[in-house]
């Protein structure tokens, strides 16, 4: 039987601490992950992120316990609505609606019945497209059906001692105005962010003045919402969370939020801080402007496989978020995924994308060399690109085809915005010229059913006995350069048995004006 407790990739790493958590709750049954969302704007990859990462902890850890746990994909939708998002229809309208809960704010896009509404269903929606296991909660229902209360009380009860923590991470003239509790209006449905004057700890009502007028409303029920670092802490301790990560931006609020669960008597969750996903021009992705990549964009360009990979590396490490990153993060997963076949470790990445289930992968084609292919033969139709594979390999498993096919649908979408129009081919001088024509006749005295690995050393050695000897990597630059318009390319041997001898010597023979 396998001790998953000896190995020691990040996220089992991470589920050692919650094992290590459990030591002091012994008799506990059920393991509570949490993520959450502020469904201000439509969700972002960073969100789906989350959400993954976590569910790889948790897989971990059910994988070392045996233990049963759940995952709450929380919605703060009844929090208020600060900022029109740029990336929306209808701006004016919403423009109306600041500062109220985001169930009350109207859908822009005429689709559902709130805007918090509209981004909710878009983020269960692209989790179920991952097939990523959780349990959807709703800020907004769970304060109005009174899921909330018993410890929203705890939160009143020990309101001076929260206030003594909070007030000391405030600016001066916040101090003045700040409370735990936002009242919403009886009519508007507005939250408002008020002084409060008073506190009534045995009705459960706090006292306010509104127009002038001294006003008074429950706490429970959905008549009041928190401010969200008290927010999070009273849902840690409503929910029994064990486990939450998040961004590095949040690190303050963690540790805030950590005293507060405290002083109402939990244990604040177990936590991973991460980086954040930074745009090509190094800003933070955000909801509100749009920028990065959005999943449908990933998914237009690779299998969603890739963007697995992409989330689990290196979670405390920086990462540009931007679509040159597509194609290498596919071929460092399918390398993977080709290394798992050979050992079976649980600390190799695909094991944790895939769930321990290998789904048996077994061909050497990559991505790169099918963007190559498609960029070679200027061909959009899938058949006459698998046609080509099919000279380098002649039999495919079902698995095989179907992350083929995907990568050629991907590839040739992503050839067309991103290859195509960057393509800039090298004019070679006469001491280029003449290296490449060694090429082409070292090339031309290899047998057309040679493998791949035959023709790689055959180019590989018109490099040893060139000028470029002690540089092979700019050797191999030239002949991308003046071949593919590129500075990288495919692994020449695997290029030239897919796309047979003859063509290769023929489109080289092309770029050389023979």
């Amino acid at each position: 039987m396998t001790d998953f407790k000896n190995y020691k990739s990040w996220p089992f790493n991470e589920a050692k601490k919650i094992v290590k958590r459990l030591e002091k709750f012994p008799n506990k049954k059920k393991i509570i992950f949490e993520t959450g969302y502020g469904p201000s704007g439509l969700p972002h990859i960073g969100t789906f992120g989350e959400v993954l990462r976590t569910n790889m902890v948790r897989f971990c850890f059910e994988k070392m316990t045996n233990l049963s746990t759940d995952l709450i994909a929380f919605s703060d939708d009844m929090d208020g609505f600060r900022k029109v998002p740029d990336n929306v229809p209808n701006k004016e309208k919403l423009s109306k609606y600041l500062d109220y809960p985001l169930t009350s704010v109207p859908d822009p896009f005429e689709l559902f019945n709130s805007f918090g509404e509209h981004n909710n269903n878009k983020l269960v929606d692209f989790l179920n497209k991952f097939n990523l296991p959780f349990t959807f909660q709703s800020s907004t229902h769970a304060y109005q059906s009174g899921l909330f209360n018993e410890t929203i009380k705890k939160i009143l009860l020990n309101y001076d001692e929260i206030l003594n923590v909070v007030l000391p991470t405030l600016g001066e003239e916040r101090r003045k105005t700040y409370s735990p509790f936002f009242p919403i209006n009886e009519e508007s449905g507005k939250i408002l962010q008020v002084p409060i004057e008073e506190i009534n700890t045995e009705e459960f009502t706090i006292s306010f003045y509104e127009d002038n007028k001294i006003k008074s409303r429950s706490v429970l029920d959905g008549n009041c919402k928190l401010q969200w670092k008290v927010d999070w802490a009273m849902r840690w301790a409503a929910f029994d969370v064990d486990y939450e990560m998040c961004g590095k931006d949040l690190t303050d609020s963690y540790a805030l939020s950590s005293k507060i669960c405290r002083i109402i008597g939990s244990k604040p969750p177990e936590n991973l801080i991460y980086e954040l996903f930074l745009d090509e021009n190094a800003e933070k992705i955000s909801k509100s402007k749009g920028n990065g990549i959005s999943i449908d964009d990933w998914l237009k360009y690779s299998i969603e496989e890739s963007l697995s990979m992409f989330m689990y590396q290196r979670p405390t490490t920086g990462k540009k978020l931007f679509f040159d990153v597509i194609p290498k993060n596919t071929d460092e997963y399918l390398a993977h995924l080709n290394k798992w076949n050979e050992d079976d470790n649980p600390d190799n990445p695909s094991w944790h994308i895939h769930k321990s289930k290998n789904p048996q992968y077994s061909s050497k084609i990559n991505y790169s060399l099918i963007l190559n292919i498609i960029s070679v033969c200027k061909s959009s139709d899938p058949l006459v690109i698998m046609g080509l594979i099919k000279n380098y390999q002649k039999d495919f498993n079902e698995t095989d085809i179907d992350y083929i096919n995907r990568m050629i649908k991907c590839g040739i979408n992503y050839f067309e915005d991103f290859i195509k129009p960057n393509l800039k081919f090298k004019i070679p001088n006469n001491d280029e010229l003449s290296i490449l024509r060694k090429m082409v006749d070292k090339l031309s005295e290899i047998d057309q059913s040679a493998d791949a690995d035959q023709f790689q050393s055959a180019i590989f050695s018109v490099g040893k006995n060139s000028t470029y000897k002690d540089n092979i990597r700019d050797f191999f630059k030239l002949i991308y350069e003046v071949v593919f318009g590129q500075e990288n390319g495919p692994r020449l041997g695997s290029f030239t048995k897919i796309y047979t001898k003859e063509k290769t010597i023929e489109l080289i023979n092309s770029k050389l004006n023979v």
